[in-house]
């Protein structure tokens, strides 16, 4: 039995992973060790470890690391906490492979306990551009710390080739979070909406924002500006889901505490959906509006715009469904109502998702399996595409 780490650390990133998860779990030639960091174990994101046990998975360790700051010294020292925690588990429990999704801080510091103990890594999600964020040099550094890599389009998959990859090792399988939409039961209005005790209109929007990282203090101007707009717009109902344990993500979730009290008619804030609750809301969504990845991956599946604001994902490959558009009010307000228009809809609902694949995770698993069953060479030879030129 080859044992797979498969390491999470945020309620999204779980979400994306679960299908891993799950057929790591049921394998018969595979071990599975669930090791779960992060925001799933703080309070204040909603202890989101519960949904894993509630799924029925077995977590093997918790390592805690975060301190109570989203300042740029706590989420450093939060990394420093964690790498200590990896490093004792890495040493204990002595994984085959390091399974990380994606560009998070969190995914830095178990990369970099994997890479000095010497346990081969799996990454999915490299290749990606965010140019307003700390996590597109987080991302390189992680493709250059791993050995087998799982790129969401043929262009991401060619820029990890760039970095220096050897090009049988980067396999392009589509999106985990689309395959997700085509798997995972959705819920019925109805349901939905006594489960959110919120009513769906045909003006239902609903909004994530997460800070710039690579931008100092603009966090509060730039979501003041969005609820702004809503507020000039009463005919808008609004779900929140709050913003990640970024540097100043506090300071939008306390915006976004505020700004439902005050519209509780027609306004609601959840900490955490979960995978199943987001994606089925999205149904019933005319619109979505903010900065999350999500709205750039998934949301065109649904067929509905999206309002994409500022840089934080500012160079990932986009459908047509996505309009971009600057944090100031007048830029916003712009954007919907181009979303809101006819003639956008048409659009949206013709769209075609470039993160589409084909049974993504079963190709992930069988690819992993298939690459310890022959051995993994720690010893990276770095391709060189200038050769070629």
């Amino acid at each position: 039995m080859k044992k797979i780490c498969i390491v999470t650390g945020t309620r999204a990133e779980y979400g994306l992973l679960k299908p891993v998860i799950e057929k790591v779990h049921l394998s018969k030639i595979l071990e599975l060790q669930l090791v779960v960091t992060g925001t799933h174990l703080s309070s204040e994101f909603g202890l989101t470890y519960h949904e894993i046990e509630n799924d029925g998975y077995p977590i093997n360790a918790k390592i805690e690391m975060l301190l109570s700051s989203d300042t740029s010294v706590g989420i450093t020292k939060s990394m420093g906490v964690a790498l200590i925690g990896f490093a004792d588990y890495f040493d204990t429990n002595k994984p085959d492979i390091v399974v990380i999704l994606g560009d998070r801080y969190e995914m830095l510091v178990a990369a970099s306990a994997a890479m000095i103990a010497r346990i081969p890594i799996a990454h999915i999600h490299g290749g990606e551009k965010t140019e307003g964020l700390i996590d597109e040099a987080i991302r390189h550094s992680i493709t250059k710390m791993s050995h087998l890599h799982f790129t969401a389009t043929e262009e991401y998959r060619k820029r990890v080739i760039q970095l220096g990859e050897q090009p049988d090792t980067v396999y392009n399988v589509g999106s985990l979070g689309v395959e997700n939409i085509k798997t995972v039961q959705l819920m019925k209005k109805d349901e939905l909406e006594s489960e959110l005790d919120f009513q769906f209109t045909d003006s239902t929007i609903l909004v994530t924002f997460h800070p710039v990282t690579l931008e100092n203090l603009t966090a509060e101007n730039q979501f003041k500006n969005i609820l702004d707009v809503i507020d000039h717009h009463k005919d808008l109902s609004v779900i929140f889901t709050k913003a990640n344990a970024d540097t100043d993500g506090r300071i939008i979730n306390k915006m976004i505490d505020e700004f439902a009290t005050l519209n509780n008619e027609r306004c609601k804030a959840y900490t955490s959906l979960g995978q199943r609750r987001y994606l089925s809301a999205l149904q019933f969504c005319s619109v979505v509006m903010g900065n999350s990845s999500s709205g750039i991956v998934e949301v065109p599946s649904f067929c509905i715009p999206t309002i994409d604001i500022g840089d934080r994902q500012k160079g990932r490959i986009a459908a047509e469904s996505v309009i971009h558009c600057g944090s100031s009010v007048q830029e916003i307000e712009c954007a919907l109502n181009i979303a809101f228009s006819k003639e956008f809809d048409n659009k949206a609902h013709n769209t075609k998702n470039p993160y589409e694949g084909e049974h993504t995770s079963d190709k992930i698993v069988e690819i992993i399996a298939n690459a310890l069953n022959i051995g993994i060479d720690l010893k990276k030879n770095f391709y060189d595409i200038s050769v070629e030129i």
